[in-house]
């Protein structure tokens, strides 16, 4: 087998630029509410194609297929549970078709979301059940041409134990983000620190650990900070954030975020220590250009400290008062929302 296209641009670069949501720009593309993305790949494959072309032009690296939802337990909303691997291999074949056009090297991430469902011991699907059904995803986006597998917003070890394992079967690299908006902790109490070391000691460890989604991206910055404290010296970390705040406003999640303010995130973010830096809901195209042109060239500094992250993205979402610990977040958005959680769990917004 030839080099693995991801490993060698980590070789080669000092940083790699992912890209940003999905379901923000396919319903834009006029995808509604309640319905399943992953759909798409078949039934409008070319509007699945132009978000990616969309991120290729803006400056990505590596594009994420549309199969944030396609595990079985998901699609059993939609009576698809049956076509997991048919739809994850065509959520493959469209990125890989815009990826290989590209004229540079893209890498496709086979995109593999949570499954909606708790885990023993809380609840009642087992490691076994979990790892078969993402390892079944996994297949399909690895014969659909994924370069890697990216599992991201998930919140328990037993969830992220199950997924990695699951994909790890393809024998692929493997990146797993997990999702920190509940008071600096994932739904399930995982702190970033904990986190990194859950995962990094798992009988194959992610080459790359890092946070995406939950709140905003001071809330991301944070988290990169406090997943900081365990890694090792070849620690590969990835910060994937929401552009800006999300706030539920006339029957839809908008977010606060603009170009210029996702621009200092990503530089704040390499400061951190984040190698792969992209966006995650609200991210369009010419966020994720800002996000490209402010880290081109740019050598990171000092890790920052939390006053310096809110004095440039904003205070914690829902905080009226500085936690007492330095990567502590908000638990929700001002509008009682609870950021975006809901949506997260059903798509990559």
């Amino acid at each position: 087998m030839s080099e693995n296209l991801f490993l060698k641009l980590l070789q080669e670069r000092s940083h790699l630029i992912a890209d940003g949501a999905m379901g923000t720009n396919l319903f834009e593309r006029g995808l509604q509410s309640g319905d399943a993305p992953e759909l798409w790949n078949i039934d409008h494959p070319d509007r699945v194609a132009s978000v990616h072309q969309e991120f290729v032009d803006a400056g990505a690296d590596i594009i994420l297929t549309n199969s944030f939802g396609g595990n079985s337990f998901r699609l059993k909303l939609h009576d698809a549970q049956d076509r997991a691997y048919e739809l994850a291999k065509a959520a493959a074949q469209v990125a890989r078709a815009v990826a290989d056009k590209a004229g540079r090297p893209v890498v496709v991430a086979g995109s593999i979301g949570p499954s909606g469902e708790l885990f023993e011991p809380v609840g009642p699907v087992t490691f076994e059940q979990g790892k078969a059904a993402f390892a079944e995803q996994a297949r399909g986006l690895i014969d659909g041409g994924a370069d890697i597998l990216w599992i991201e917003t998930i919140s328990s070890r037993e969830e992220s134990a199950a997924a990695v394992a699951g994909a790890a079967e393809t024998g692929r690299p493997v990146v797993s983000t997990m999702t920190f908006d509940t008071v600096g902790r994932t739904m399930m109490g995982v702190t970033p620190a904990d986190a990194y070391r859950h995962l990094i000691d798992l009988p194959t460890a992610p080459t790359a650990i890092g946070a995406n989604c939950g709140l905003g991206a001071t809330e991301n910055v944070l988290s990169i900070l406090g997943m900081r404290e365990a890694i090792g010296p070849d620690a590969i970390m990835v910060a994937k954030a929401n552009c800006g705040v999300p706030q539920f406003k006339n029957g839809a999640f908008t977010y606060t975020g603009t170009p210029e303010l996702m621009a200092d995130y990503a530089r704040l973010a390499r400061d951190s220590g984040a190698r792969i830096v992209g966006g995650c809901c609200g991210t369009t195209g010419v966020v994720l250009k800002a996000i490209r042109d402010a880290l081109d060239g740019y050598v990171p500094g000092e890790p920052p400290t939390m006053d310096q992250v809110v004095a440039k993205l904003g205070p914690l979402a829902g905080v009226t008062d500085k936690p007492a610990h330095g990567h502590s977040h908000g638990a929700g958005g001002d509008d009682g929302s609870d950021g975006g959680r809901r949506a997260r769990r059903r798509r990559r917004d």
